[in-house]
């Protein structure tokens, strides 16, 4: 009897097994088969692709050896970058909290503030870094207040979606008792509200400035204040050896940068 439920649950999962590498080996050529279809939609230049191995190694041998003697300009626009970051990030804060607040169906008055808040939301975060700079530097001109509005307005939709998140996870019972006790709203948010909310808080924010820094260092590219206007300039000059110390100072800055909010994390969580 032992015997014959083996060899039932042997067949069951061979069976099982089978359908399992059948899915798998399908998943696999419905893949190859989009991307073969993906390329012939493409125009790629094909003998670029194949000689780019000697591009990288040529222009590796351009960049070395790093030129030093820009460093104060560079050192001045590192700084620039991590002011846009910290400002846009504090910036953001006071639009995404109201923004999470109506997002958040626990604490938001109606359907319609709850649409709003979510409508904002996702504006936000379906619009690239870039577009919202490109947008920015037509209005304003070039320079860092336009990478300022443009960090800041991109991080709307990722720290006030978070933070709803966060408020909609709360314990109801502190908030029930406050209000069966009379409380006011307000105080409902300051003392039922907040404080449940506060590491949460203060984790999304350290993450987001981490994220708006290396945001910054692109910003430039496009006109938008920051390292990143010194990196397009000399790329433009082919000054290939300023560029290499501009890359390498962009990742001193991205790992100090980790290197902070880790330990501020650690200290909040």
């Amino acid at each position: 009897m032992v015997d014959q439920a083996a060899v039932l649950a042997d067949r069951v999962w061979s069976r099982y097994s089978r359908k399992e590498q059948f899915i798998r080996y399908g998943v696999y050529l419905a893949t190859l088969i989009a991307v073969v279809w993906a390329l012939q939609d493409i125009d790629i230049f094909w003998p670029w692709v194949w000689d780019a191995p000697n591009q990288i190694q040529n222009l590796a041998v351009r960049m070395w050896p790093p030129a030093f003697n820009t460093w104060n300009e560079i050192f001045s626009a590192m700084l620039e970058t991590v002011h846009i970051a910290t400002l846009s990030t504090a910036l953001t804060i006071f639009i995404a909290l109201p923004v999470s607040y109506i997002a958040a169906q626990n604490t938001t008055p109606n359907k319609a503030t709850l649409w709003l808040g979510r409508f904002i939301l996702v504006s936000s975060r379906s619009v690239n870094t870039i577009i919202w700079a490109l947008l920015f530097v037509a209005i304003f001109g070039p320079g860092v207040l336009a990478g300022i509005l443009a960090v800041m307005f991109r991080s709307i939709g990722f720290i006030g979606k978070l933070m709803g998140e966060a408020i909609e996870e709360i314990d109801r019972r502190p908030v029930e008792a406050m209000q069966a006790t009379g409380a006011s709203k307000m105080k409902v948010v300051l003392y039922a509200i907040v404080p449940q909310v506060m590491p949460a808080f203060f984790a999304i924010i350290i993450l987001r400035w981490d994220i708006n820094i290396r945001e910054s260092t692109v910003l430039g590219l496009v006109g938008a204040g920051g390292i990143g206007v010194l990196l397009q300039g000399s790329i433009d000059l082919f000054a290939w050896q300023t560029v290499a110390t501009i890359l390498l100072a962009i990742v001193v800055l991205v790992v100090l940068g980790e290197s902070v909010t880790s330990a501020l994390r650690k200290k909040v969580i």
